[in-house]
């Protein structure tokens, strides 16, 4: 049986308390953001953790599975387009001084592999491309990459910063890119996937910059769970070879 750790505490980013899964004793430490309106322990009920059983167990890996605040922050209607930015911008925060930092001190490593599927795969490509020098991998299963559906036509400056489709699309020479291009990166896809157009056009985005990356479109499939537990053990694969 996997190794499981529940962790609860006060962040003072968020002013309230935070929740945690943690997978493992050792390894390259892969962080994974939830789908859309779900919690840090959907990827152990939906037996995602199981799949990935072999290679926690095996210490290749060690997975950390935060919360999210989506229902707070990109899914809150009640709340003004700026607002759900800045809460995001709160979020992400955390997972950089508070989540990432622990995961490294914890494994011994120095990056952090970022590991998603469908929303939480957006979340995961902004904190890699806003943060590259703190990331070794970035694995994408069925994301969109563009945030413009959830910002009500509102559009400004830090809704941009939060697009990749839009800041990667008009990056130039930076040490952003510089390091953006050290990052080894596997964007997936079902054949049958709502996902699929996304993905590709943000393959080419990639390509344009000349960034590497590897481009997985997998056949028969549409955006679910079977995907992602047919597709993970070979991307975990990569990732730990």
């Amino acid at each position: 049986m996997v190794h499981e750790t529940y962790h609860k505490w006060h962040t003072p980013r968020l002013q309230r308390e935070f929740e945690m899964l943690v997978f493992g004793y050792a390894g390259i430490p892969v962080v994974m953001f939830p789908t859309s309106y779900n919690r840090y322990y959907e990827y152990k009920d939906r037996g995602i953790i199981t799949t990935m059983s072999g290679f926690i167990d095996d210490e290749k890996i060690k997975v950390y599975c935060p919360d999210s605040i989506d229902q707070e922050t990109w899914y809150n209607k009640e709340i003004p387009a700026a607002d759900r930015i800045k809460g995001h911008e709160r979020y992400e925060d955390l997972i950089i001084n508070e989540i990432l930092p622990r995961a490294c001190y914890e494994t011994g490593y120095d990056k952090v592999a970022l590991v998603s599927c469908s929303f939480g795969a957006l979340h995961a490509t902004n904190l890699a491309l806003r943060h590259p020098d703190k990331v070794s991998h970035l694995v994408c299963l069925s994301s969109g990459f563009d945030i413009r559906p959830f910002l009500d036509d509102w559009y400004d400056e830090s809704a941009y910063f939060m697009n990749p489709v839009e800041y990667m699309a008009n990056i130039g020479e930076s040490w952003h890119l510089e390091h953006i291009q050290k990052i080894h990166i596997i964007l997936s896809a079902g054949e049958h996937d709502i996902c699929k157009e996304d993905t590709l056009h943000f393959s080419g985005i990639l390509d344009d910059k000349d960034i590497m990356h590897t481009l997985d479109i997998v056949r028969n499939f549409d955006h679910d769970w079977g995907l992602w537990h047919h597709a993970l053990p070979k991307y975990l694969s990569q990732i730990t070879q």
